[in-house]
């Protein structure tokens, strides 16, 4: 079972991870701890590998920082769901490896007990049974080997790219 981390709508990077902890300012091996830390000081500390973020829309906008879903990926988020994601974010977090689910669940409460089944797109929390929009096959193939570099090392080309 995972917990669901509530979050509004335009929460931006810096909310996730503010500039002056940057990996270049702190180490990379501190930016997890840095998560939220000024909007829920407590979410870095308490959160659980496989915990679920469930946001309004336009999640990580602002900045371009890659660092931001690197936190998120180093404390273990299981998924992020939200009904949209900032455009460079969406990106960072799929050449990382995270798993982004467009949907609006923002009904569900914080701090509720949930399972996401990635495979099939289907979150049970409360007795309701969710089914979200399938990602593009590719897309789960490059969370599955943990990000776009790993894919690549693996299969020696991106995807929908032919194989030499």
């Amino acid at each position: 079972m995972a917990t669901i981390w509530r979050f509004g709508a335009d929460v931006n990077t810096d909310q996730i991870v503010p500039g002056r902890y940057a990996p270049y300012m702190t180490s990379e091996a501190e930016l997890p701890t840095f998560a939220f830390i000024e909007a829920r000081p407590e979410f870095a500390k308490t959160m659980q590998r496989g915990d679920l973020i469930v946001a309004g829309r336009n999640f990580g906008c602002g900045s371009s920082r890659e660092y931001a879903p690197l936190a998120l990926k180093l404390l273990g988020v299981g998924a992020i769901i939200a009904p949209s994601f900032a455009r460079i974010f969406f990106r960072n977090a799929l050449n990382l490896g995270i798993p982004l689910f467009e949907a609006d669940l923002t009904h569900l409460a914080d701090g509720a007990t949930a399972t996401l089944d990635r495979a099939t797109g289907i979150v049970t929390s409360g007795g309701e049974t969710i089914t979200l929009p399938p990602p593009a096959a590719w897309i789960r193939e490059v969370w599955e080997a943990g990000g776009i570099v790993p894919y690549f090392r693996t299969h020696g080309h991106f995807p929908g790219q032919a194989g030499n």
